[in-house]
């Protein structure tokens, strides 16, 4: 079973990386089914809804754009929080964090929020 920690990196790192072929197995992966994920401009519930925000969100990004950790993993076995910044390397355009609670081993939510 992933480690809060593993499941935070998992999101960042291959649901909202550039490489679209692991996208749907890393979600399927990192979150529950009925996972639900809310972001400043919307919320989505489950393994599609999340992998339509990837695309849509990466798709209108740059090319060079990429997510990076941006601080401590704060974790325990049922939430945790990694901070983030977004946008061409060594010069993001904007930071925010994600919290997660975690059920079974799985992301069961997914809260972003953004500071630009």
């Amino acid at each position: 079973m992933p480690t809060t920690a593993e499941l935070l990196r998992a999101n960042l790192h291959e649901v909202f990386g550039r490489d679209a072929s692991v996208r749907r197995r890393a979600i399927e992966a990192a979150f529950a089914p009925d996972a639900v994920f809310t972001d400043p401009e919307h919320t989505t519930t489950g393994w599609d809804g999340i992998e339509q925000t990837a695309e849509a969100l990466l798709g209108a990004a740059p090319d060079d754009f990429v997510f990076v950790e941006d601080g401590l993993v704060y974790e325990s076995a049922e939430a945790g929080a990694l901070p983030w910044a977004f946008g061409p390397p060594g010069a993001p355009v904007v930071h925010g964090i994600d919290i997660i609670t975690v059920r079974g081993g799985r992301i069961a939510s997914l809260v972003t929020l953004v500071h630009p």
